[in-house]
C-alpha cells in the first residue's frame, strides 16, 4: 500500500477537479483520497511519496494505435488517402517484414515514456500479440477482420478467428482481447456480423474505421470516387457492400469505438450516439491523409488517439493534442485544453469499458506524475500549459507498480 501526495492532483472526473495538496492511497486500485496526514493515521503502514512540484493525473489512454506498421518512415505516401492506401499495398510486405520485435518493443517503449499507460492495439496479422501481451501497459488488443471478396468470407473468418483463439490465452487483467471490423468499405457484411456475433458471445469490445476521407463518403454513398477504380481493379463491377447507416446499425448493443468520422454526417453521427457507440479522433492521421478535420464542436465527447507510424509521425498523446489545439483553431484554449485531456483519460477509458482514466476511490491505479509549468501562476491555465509543454514523463504507475524512465 502506497501514499502519494501531490501539490495538484487532476482528478479528471467529469467536473474537472483540481485538488490542491491532497493525497491518495492505493495498491492495485485507488483506496482513499484525503489529506496525506489523515491518509498516514488512517494508513500507518503505507509508504509516503511526497511530491512537492509535480501534479499527479491519470494516465494517459490511446484507444486507437496500429504497432505493425512502426517500421515506416517515408514509404507511405502522404497527402492522399487512396494514394496512401496504394502505397500501403505496395510496400506492406516490406514494411511488415521490417516491423520485426525490436521495431515494436521500441514503439511500446516510446508509448510509456510519453506517460500512456493503456492502449487499444489494432492488429491486422497478430504480429505484435505477444510484445503487447508481455509489456507493462494495459492493451486491449483489436484482433481485426477484414475481406470483401464473397467467396473468401469463410477463408478470412477462419484465420481471424484463430487470431481471436491466440490473443485469447494471453488474456490477463491487463491484456484483454478485442475485436476490429475494419470498415463498412472493406468488410463484407457476412463477415462483419460473423464477427459481431462472437464479439456479442465472448463480451468484447469493438472497433471500426468509419467515414475516414471523401472517398469513402463518395463510394459509399453513390458507388463513385476515386475508390470505384481501386476496387474494380481487383474485383471488376464492383459496388458498396452496405450502406452507411445499416453499416452503423450492425454494431447495435455492442460497445463500438468508431474511429475518424471526418466525413460522417449528421444523422449518421447522431446514430453513433443514440446506440451509445464513441468516436475515436486521430487529428494529425486525418491532416496527413488528407481526410479533413472532424467537427468535434459538435460532439458531446470524444477521445483522441495517434492512429500508426503508418500515418503520423509520433505515437504520442501529447504531440497529438497540440495538434488538435493548432486544427481546432476556433475553440477557446483554455476549456478546450481541458476537453483534450479528458479526451486522453477518462472518454477513452469509458469508451473501452475500463475502470481508469481519473483519479476516483475504486479505479485501477495508473497514473502519471508530471512537473508543474515553470513560471505557472493562473491555475486556469494548468490544462494548457501541461499540453504545451510536456513530451515525457518520469514516473508511471500501472496497476500500483512504479515504473521509471530508465
Amino acid at each position: 500500500m502506497k501514499i502519494i501526495k501531490a501539490k495538484y492532483i487532476l482528478s479528471m472526473d467529469e467536473d474537472f477537479t483540481l485538488l490542491k495538496n491532497m493525497a491518495i492511497c492505493f495498491d492495485k486500485k485507488i483506496i482513499d483520497i484525503a489529506t496525506h496526514t489523515k491518509l498516514q493515521k488512517k494508513y500507518p503502514d503505507a509508504t509516503l511519496f511526497d511530491l512537492k512540484d509535480q501534479i499527479l493525473m491519470p494516465g494517459l489512454i490511446n484507444s486507437h494505435v496500429h504497432l505493425e506498421f512502426s517500421s515506416n518512415r517515408a514509404e507511405l505516401k502522404l497527402g492522399s488517402f487512396v494514394s496512401w492506401l496504394k502505397s500501403v499495398i505496395k510496400s506492406r510486405d516490406q514494411l511488415l517484414a521490417k516491423c520485426g520485435t525490436k521495431c515494436i518493443d521500441e514503439a511500446l517503449k516510446y508509448i510509456l515514456e510519453s506517460g500512456t499507460t493503456t492502449i487499444g492495439a489494432i492488429s491486422s496479422f497478430g504480429l505484435d500479440l505477444n510484445m503487447c501481451a508481455i509489456s507493462p501497459l494495459n492493451v486491449v488488443y483489436f484482433n481485426e477482420v477484414l475481406g470483401s471478396t464473397p467467396s473468401a468470407v469463410d477463408i478470412i473468418y477462419s484465420d481471424f478467428l484463430q487470431r481471436v483463439q491466440e490473443s485469447k490465452k494471453m488474456s490477463s487483467s491487463s491484456f484483454i482481447p478485442a475485436i476490429s471490423i475494419h470498415s463498412a468499405y472493406s468488410t463484407h457484411p457476412v463477415l462483419a456480423k460473423k464477427a459481431l456475433e462472437l464479439a456479442k458471445e465472448e463480451d468484447m469490445v469493438v472497433s471500426t474505421h468509419f467515414m475516414e476521407s471523401m472517398s469513402e463518403r463518395e463510394w459509399m454513398d453513390k458507388g463513385e470516387g476515386e475508390f470505384k477504380e481501386f476496387f474494380e481493379s481487383f474485383l471488376p463491377n464492383s459496388s458498396p457492400m452496405i450502406k452507411p447507416l445499416e453499416y452503423i446499425e450492425l454494431f447495435k448493443d455492442i460497445k463500438t469505438l468508431f474511429t475518424h468520422c471526418t466525413k460522417a454526417t449528421e444523422s449518421e453521427i447522431d446514430a453513433i450516439i443514440e446506440q451509445n457507440g464513441s468516436i475515436t479522433h486521430c487529428p494529425r492521421s486525418n491532416r496527413y491523409l488528407g481526410c479533413g478535420r472532424l467537427e468535434i464542436e459538435k460532439l458531446p465527447e470524444f477521445h483522441l488517439a495517434t492512429d500508426g507510424l503508418s500515418s503520423n509521425n509520433s505515437l504520442s498523446l501529447w504531440d497529438e493534442m497540440r495538434a488538435a489545439l493548432m486544427l481546432h483553431s476556433q475553440a477557446p484554449m483554455q476549456e478546450f485544453s481541458k476537453r483534450l485531456l479528458k479526451s486522453v483519460t477518462l472518454n477513452p477509458a469509458i469508451a473501452l469499458g475500463l475502470k481508469k482514466g481519473a483519479i476516483k476511490i475504486g479505479y485501477d491505479s495508473d497514473f502519471i506524475l508530471v512537473d508543474i509549468p515553470e513560471g505557472l501562476e493562473d491555475e486556469d491555465d494548468l490544462a494548457l500549459s501541461l499540453i504545451l509543454g510536456t513530451n515525457r514523463v518520469n514516473t508511471l504507475f500501472i496497476n500500483g507498480k512504479k515504473l521509471n524512465r530508465d
